[in-house]
């Protein structure tokens, strides 16, 4: 699974120009690195019976962010999905806000302060009593898919700098590229990609990368 998920990273990163081996995360924080703790809900579906084509499909997480870091920290939370066919969705786009209101009614039970990714507030207070749980929404990806990872970033103030394979300044010096700690959680998709509602979601590993 790391050797899926290492040649996901570099295709990903020369699809995005950055040819470069990425850095790891320290083991152990520097003073003034924080992480704040994430739990997270499988990756479900959701299928509105309407839309421009037909019925629409979509998939969601559910994120409760907690901060036990001893400090209030600036939060710009970023999520994205990749296929195992290196299709790269970032969350909420071509998502209408009709999407969230049916998450949020169906768990309105567990999550009463369900808050859209979009909307949550870039400050994280200290403390259980104020963690925050996030919905964070796809569109359907390539049917064609067997696996996706889900990668999570804002959860920590720890980057690091590498230098981009390409690109010059006036000088023509490297241009540096700065990379975040971020989550990655991988997942195959169990059953025929055809009969897309009967699909089954099976979690397979998580890792902090440098993205």
């Amino acid at each position: 699974m790391k050797k899926r998920l290492f040649y996901g990273t570099i295709l990903a990163a020369i699809l995005a120009g950055l040819c470069v081996a990425a850095p790891e995360p320290a083991v152990v924080q520097k003073p003034g690195q924080w992480t704040v703790q994430v739990r997270y809900e499988h990756p479900q579906q959701l299928v509105l019976p309407w839309g421009e084509n037909g019925p629409s499909r979509f998939w969601y997480t559910i994120l409760t962010i907690t901060n036990r870091t001893g400090q209030d920290v600036e939060f710009y939370p970023r999520c994205e999905l990749m296929t195992d066919t290196f299709q790269i969705l970032p969350a909420g786009t071509g998502v209408p806000p009709v999407v969230f209101d049916q998450i949020k009614q169906r768990h309105a039970a567990a999550y009463p302060f369900l808050e859209p990714l979009e909307g949550v507030g870039n400050r994280l207070l200290q403390g259980e009593d104020n963690a925050k749980d996030i919905a964070v929404i796809w569109r359907d990806f390539d049917p064609q898919a067997t696996g996706f990872t889900v990668f999570i970033t804002g959860l920590s103030n720890e980057t690091a700098a590498v230098k981009h394979p390409v690109a010059r300044d006036d000088l023509g010096l490297p241009v540096f590229v700065f990379l975040r700690k971020t989550l990655a959680v991988d997942y195959k998709l169990r059953g025929d990609p055809a009969l897309r509602s009967s699909v089954e979601v099976a979690y397979e590993d998580q890792n902090w990368v440098m993205r």
